[in-house]
């Protein structure tokens, strides 16, 4: 049985007064329509500092690169940082590691490529609980015997600081173990990723989350899966999908096969309604219009095979148990550390998405979410995402329209830049504000919520550049909504020091009460 979720108030976060937020929230809503909502003065926080997460998200290779006390002075000084979420666990770039490839560097830290990126478990594993799993062998080679995350802590405490482990399900092939624990996709190939049903992998989270949380002075963990379930990824309804290929949906694996049919859902049935779905996709690429048009089309392919939405659901179904174990195990260490959940930025998108991701379910499987309402680069992604779904079920739509029509579905304002012009105008802060808003109503005071801000994450060519100016009116959105906290992301390796300065005093003037 799931243990009994501390109340946001109880948490160790501090006490979560509202009700200045919500007396205002009318109020806001008319200054909103009259002009731009940085010009809205007067709806800080009113809270200390100290009971809010103001917190911003740091890689390994940050501290071994710049020394601890080093990063650590600049975030609490410069950025009013009090929180540091800090990577314990990932293989891929990024969360962790220095900048990506072909980006500029900022303006601090080394000017070169991490040549001895690896990844993996960037804490001092503990075999002894990881017995009931294949991939024992995680632990990160890059920085030796060194312990990082011992030394990152005891810098935060010193400063009165706190600091979440972040773990993410990001995968190489070369892991000992991995093999066993891929994903099976439509015709039978294994995948890089891993499936949430196989055994070996859903022991290793929780062993993995037991062991960092059991094994160091942490306020807590934050899950990050940023995968969607085989109907979404089939469409192309994501804007991590690249090139729509719904061969390549997952999982069908034996161990999804069996709580499939636990379930009552028919394996044969599912699969031939993806193919489907496969052939659909294929012809609407080619341009390949059926006579009732893509969208009946598409609804005729899903009122013949309910099994397809019933195995998307499995999918979800299979992340979310994954979530509570973790929950269950860490609580059962009797630390008081809290427990979050990534949500991805498809939620902010994706209609059909956002659809399974209930906020009232969800707060009572967690202590808090970091929900992503990155600005700057959300309106490449928004394009992007468009794009993809105006390519299949939705082809018969201008791209424009359906932006328009799907932007009115999720509540963001008319005020929003055309499709056209989202790569380089990014979506606005009244869009940080609105998703914020969204979230604190829908977990009804069960959980904290802490919107995700970006600050540097890579965009394309033509698209929006971040000045100091985007990143005070988008923290200071968040803060205006009745955030808990923030949390600044990626990661600090991309990060100009200019844009810490700016959320800094975004932070500063909404705590200053």
């Amino acid at each position: 049985m799931k243990p009994k979720k501390l109340s946001p108030a109880a948490s160790a976060v501090g006490k979560n007064p509202r009700r200045t937020f919500i007396k205002n929230s009318v109020t806001l809503a008319a200054l909103i329509a009259a002009g731009p909502l940085v010009k809205i003065s007067g709806f800080a926080a009113n809270k200390p500092a100290k009971e809010l997460i103001n917190g911003l998200q740091v890689g390994m290779a940050s501290f071994a690169d710049e020394g601890v006390d080093s990063v650590l002075d600049t975030l609490q000084k410069r950025g009013a940082i009090n929180t540091i979420f800090l990577n314990t666990f990932t293989y891929g770039d990024g969360l962790s590691g220095r900048q990506v490839g072909g980006q500029p560097f900022p303006d601090h830290g080394p000017q070169e490529k991490d040549l001895n990126y690896h990844g993996g478990n960037y804490a001092i594993p503990h075999a002894q609980y990881y017995k009931n799993t294949t991939l024992k062998d995680t632990r990160s080679p890059e920085y030796g015997s060194r312990d990082l995350v011992a030394e990152v802590i005891k810098g935060t405490r010193k400063r009165g600081m706190k600091v979440f482990a972040t773990i993410e399900d990001q995968w190489r092939d070369d892991v000992p173990g991995i093999d066993d624990c891929r994903e099976v996709d439509l015709i039978g190939r294994k995948t890089k990723t891993t499936c949430l049903f196989n055994p070996n992998v859903r022991a290793f989270w929780t062993a993995l989350a037991t062991d960092t949380c059991a094994s160091y002075d942490l306020d807590g963990l934050v899950f990050f899966n940023e995968r969607s379930g085989p109907l979404l990824n089939a469409l192309g309804a994501s804007h991590l999908v690249g090139t729509v290929d719904p061969s390549k949906s997952t999982c069908f694996c034996q161990y999804h096969q069996e709580a499939a049919k636990k379930r009552g859902i028919n394996f044969e049935r599912t699969k031939e309604g993806y193919h489907k779905l496969d052939a659909f996709a294929k012809a609407a690429l080619a341009d390949q219009r059926p006579s009732d048009g893509y969208y009946v089309e598409f609804q005729r392919i899903m009122l013949e095979y309910p099994e397809i939405v019933a195995w998307d659901q499995l999918f979800d179904y299979g992340k979310h148990q994954i979530v509570d174990d973790v929950y269950k195990a860490i609580k059962a260490l009797g630390k008081k550390q809290l427990v979050g959940l990534h949500i991805e930025h498809v939620n902010s998108f994706n209609p059909f998405f956002r659809a399974t991701r209930d906020y009232a379910d969800l707060a009572t499987r967690v202590d808090f979410l970091k929900i992503v309402v990155y600005n700057n680069c959300g309106g490449e992604r928004y394009q992007h995402f468009i794009k993809n779904i105006g390519s299949t079920m939705f082809k018969d739509i201008r791209h424009e329209e359906l932006m328009r029509f799907n932007s009115r579905l999720l509540g963001y304002s008319e005020n929003e830049a055309s499709y056209d012009d989202l790569p380089m105008a990014g979506l606005s802060p009244d869009y940080v504000y609105r998703e914020t808003q969204r979230a604190l109503k829908g977990v009804k005071g069960k959980c904290l919520i802490f919107p995700g801000i970006d600050i540097g994450i890579p965009t394309g060519k033509n698209s929006r550049k971040q000045s100091p100016d985007d990143v005070y009116k988008a923290t200071l959105a968040a803060y205006k909504a009745g955030a808990d906290g923030i949390i600044i992301s990626r990661k600090y390796s991309e990060m100009k020091l200019n844009l810490i300065d700016a959320a800094g005093r975004a932070i500063r003037e909404a705590t200053k009460g």
